[in-house]
């Protein structure tokens, strides 16, 4: 099959055929229909995250079942599903207390001496990317790094649930249980902050701001629920967001992943606000925050992929899309080949593009 593998840091993924091992216990064969093209991609593949190399990236996907290992009790072939990067194993703690998303355990993955899930022709093992690996034409995966939905979803929106959307919902669902009237800032409109601008408007926030550098996305949260929008390179930002809300907001989501900006979230809160980070924080970089700032009850928490309860909160995020209340179709920037997965990161470099999609034939 094809797929589009990275040899080293900082260079052009190389689109060649490549060998997929058949499913094992427990393992789901998927035929990729589409992926998305997400930063968290761009951090490893521009080397600011180390990984094993040589690899296959990609991790925002939706398929169609082909095949299935023994052992599998949730899925059959020909089955619709949403990928997820953070595999769970269905019995640890994280996983038996409601929190899926931290679940680390060596379970989901082959052990060791069995051959590799994927290779090069020459036999060469291609380390597992997020334990997905979907910029490639078919994907084998864990049954817990999938869920199944509505074969009436479209699958090219539905790939977005798989990181985005999940990551910037479960943001405003779960990590914040934002109340109706409640007031929200999302720092950063891109995929996973306009989602979660989106989940604010759908849980009913009375203030929801935007801020981005970018005028084009900015124009973009206001269509998908942003009742106000800001310039993140105003001087006066934080002073601005205070008088708008009456001394800053319930809560604060930051999807940019640089230290300033996670600082700026806990700026603009209010007394007894939380705020909660979401982006990509590179290993090395520190978020300050003043000693008696801590004094006004602020909270500061971390989030991975918007603390989802997959098999839950995927098939809701689609029922939210069918019933016309979730807005994905805003949120494609392109639909490309997979040739054109290089010109889809150099785009995320630019900061000026949403999502490319990755349509497979």
């Amino acid at each position: 099959m094809k797929a589009a593998v990275l040899y080293a840091p900082k260079t052009e993924l190389v689109i060649e055929d490549i060998a997929i091992s058949d499913p094992g216990p427990r393992e789901v064969l998927i035929r990729t229909v589409a992926c998305g093209v997400c930063r968290s991609d761009l951090h490893f593949v521009d080397g600011a995250f180390p990984h094993p190399m040589p690899t296959v990236p990609g991790h925002e996907a939706a398929g169609i079942v082909e095949a299935v290992g023994s052992d599998v009790a949730h899925l059959k072939v020909g089955d619709h599903v949403i990928t997820f990067f953070t595999v769970f194993c269905g019995a640890c703690e994280f996983c038996v207390s409601g929190r899926p998303s931290l679940c680390i355990d060596p379970s989901t993955r082959r052990g060791k001496g069995a051959p590799p899930r994927l290779s090069l022709k020459d036999g060469t093992p291609l380390a597992p990317f997020l334990n997905l690996s979907a910029f490639a034409e078919m994907m084998l995966v864990h049954e817990n790094a999938c869920v199944a939905i509505s074969k009436e979803m479209p699958l090219d929106r539905a790939a977005l649930l798989g990181c985005a959307v999940i990551t910037g919902a479960g943001a405003i669902f779960n990590d914040s249980q934002l109340r109706p009237g409640e007031s929200v800032a999302v720092i950063g409109c891109g995929g996973i902050g306009l989602a979660a601008i989106n989940a604010a408007k759908i849980a009913g926030a009375g203030q929801i701001i935007a801020i981005d550098p970018v005028a084009d996305k900015r124009a973009l949260a206001a269509k998908l629920g942003a009742t106000h929008t800001l310039d993140s390179n105003d001087p006066d930002l934080a002073k601005t967001v205070a008088g708008m809300t009456g001394g800053g907001v319930h809560y604060a989501i930051e999807a940019v992943g640089r230290p300033n900006t996670a600082e700026l979230a806990w700026t603009i809160l209010r007394r007894g606000g939380t705020a909660t980070i979401l982006g990509m924080i590179a290993p090395g970089g520190e978020v300050k925050i003043a000693g008696p700032t801590f004094l006004t009850g602020k909270k500061l928490q971390g989030s991975l992929l918007g603390s989802t309860r997959f098999p839950i909160d995927m098939p809701r995020l689609v029922q939210l899309y069918l019933d016309g209340k979730l807005d994905l179709d805003t949120m494609v920037a392109e639909r490309i080949a997979l040739e054109g997965v290089n010109h889809a990161l150099a785009n995320l470099r630019t900061g000026d593009t949403v999502r490319s999609v990755i349509e497979f034939a």
